[in-house]
């Protein structure tokens, strides 16, 4: 929601940047412990099963937002959520592909992964902007607050409708698979997982990418703020981002099939390095909209690239089948912090610096992450030479 619709977002459930990152942190908090005690729950129970229970409790969670919660409510609803998408749902989800893609290609079946979310999230994405638009007065900036908030509610029903589809969708259309490797993990296979540096390189390189993906909830407020396009025009510029995910993703994937996905994370890397330099010089200013949007086009490539092939690179890493699950969770736990700290940095820095000051910073932090990424990702592709064959488990 606050991706494409921050600026309205924040209006409508009167909180400030800060506020609206401390519920992310919430998530993040809840998340950390959730990536550790999902993993192996997904070594052990059908994927199947967990994904609709996760999907189904995740969109019972949107019926409460649409009430329009106080921001104590609305951390607190933040935090279920930590449990529903991530306990529940992300080791599975991750673990599935990673069983498909031994048929062919784990950096075709992670880019699909990644390329097919990021397909329905442009398409939702653009319909709900539509939808926005078509609920306000044809000047968006002179709507009442009562008018934005009852649109902005017919969106989150939109989107929990759409949740609970998929979940419909998973129990129908996912084969119930058993295998041997459904398992409890002894604590000496977790411990020897964990022991591998190849483990630790990849959460690293995770973790540089998501600061970046974190830093794309910025785009459209980026748009509204120096550029001065007003929230409907700024919305669409934040769609305009998630359009690139599939395309990127997918072709990522591909890609890596002939150049191999160690080395393609490093391109990535250099892109959103080079990007988000771009948007942290303050070489973009008001009505510069065609800088803005190639600019954003080229460091979105980057980000959603990266996003098709970190998972990828387990079997470049020799990271067992078997034990993929607790691998999921030590990744994620390292990986996926900046759920806990990047919402506070990018609302304080937002906060204490209005207008383009705050958003250079909030890019140069960016900068600065993708650049650490470029370096351990340079060290795993020296450590783990490239292998894209299927494996056996």
């Amino acid at each position: 929601m606050p991706r494409v619709f921050r600026p309205t977002f924040l209006d409508v459930f009167g909180v400030s940047n800060l506020e609206l990152g401390a519920a992310y942190s919430v998530y993040g908090v809840v998340a950390m412990a959730a990536y550790l005690f999902g993993g192996p729950l997904a070594d052990r129970y059908p994927a199947r099963v967990m994904l609709t229970v996760a999907l189904t409790s995740t969109a019972v969670g949107g019926l409460v937002m649409m009430a329009v919660p106080s921001p104590s409510t609305l951390a607190i609803l933040y935090g279920y959520w930590g449990i529903t998408t991530i306990a529940l749902f992300w080791a599975p989800l991750i673990r599935a592909t990673r069983e498909w893609g031994l048929n062919f290609s784990q950096s075709r079946a992670f880019g699909l992964l990644e390329g097919g979310r990021g397909a329905l999230a442009a398409v939702m994405a653009s319909i709900m902007v539509v939808l926005f638009a078509a609920l306000l007065p044809e000047d968006s900036e002179t709507a009442s607050l009562a008018k934005r908030t009852e649109s902005l509610r017919w969106i989150i029903l939109l989107m929990s409708a759409m949740t609970c589809g998929a979940a419909l969708l998973i129990w129908l259309a996912l084969p119930e698979r058993k295998t041997a490797a459904q398992a409890t993990a002894s604590l000496s296979d977790i411990a020897r997982v964990f022991a591998m540096p190849s483990v630790w390189l990849q959460a690293a390189v995770i973790l540089c990418a998501y600061v970046g993906f974190k830093a794309i909830d910025d785009f459209s407020l980026y748009a509204n703020q120096v550029i001065g396009l007003n929230q409907v025009e700024a919305a669409r510029a934040g769609v305009a981002s998630l359009w690139i995910r599939p395309f990127a993703a997918i072709s990522a994937g591909y890609l890596a099939e002939r150049l191999g996905a160690p080395f393609m994370i490093i391109g990535c890397f250099v892109l959103l390095a080079a990007g988000s330099f771009v948007l942290a010089s303050g070489a973009i200013g008001a009505g510069m909209v065609w800088t803005f949007v190639l600019t954003i086009v080229f460091t979105s490539i980057g980000i959603f690239a990266l996003r098709g092939l970190y998972f990828a690179i387990m079997q470049d890493g020799k990271i067992p089948m078997e034990h993929t699950g607790s691998a999921v969770g030590l990744l994620s736990v390292i990986g996926y912090a900046p759920d806990i700290f990047m919402g506070p940095l990018m609302g304080y820095l937002l906060d204490r610096w209005p207008g383009a000051t705050g958003h250079n910073y909030v890019f140069s932090v960016v900068t600065l992450f993708a650049m650490f990424g470029l370096i351990a990702s340079y060290i795993f592709a020296q450590r783990a030479p490239t292998s894209d064959r299927p494996v056996s488990r």
